[in-house]
């Protein structure tokens, strides 16, 4: 599971086997046992979050937001797009 960057205890990551088809373009955010996937095509949103309050949620859509570029680039070289 590549980690794309670290933010204040977060880690932000995707999965190598992210299925067949593959889903769109998304990444997964972790801190102790609180996880959360946010789609980032076709607009950021999040996908299901467990353990993290909303105000948490928020931002990390801004941190996401903020990297959206160096995530599409390492999304798309581990996966030669």
């Amino acid at each position: 599971m590549p980690v794309v960057f670290r933010y204040k205890g977060y880690r932000f990551f995707f999965y190598s086997n992210e299925g067949e088809p593959l889903e769109p373009l998304r990444i997964h955010v972790r801190k102790g046992e609180s996880v959360a996937k946010f789609w980032v095509h076709p607009q950021i949103s999040v996908a299901e979050s467990y353990g993290i309050k909303s105000s948490e949620l928020r931002t990390l859509m801004k941190v996401i937001t903020e990297n959206r570029e160096l995530i599409e680039r390492c999304w798309n070289e581990y996966f030669d797009l």
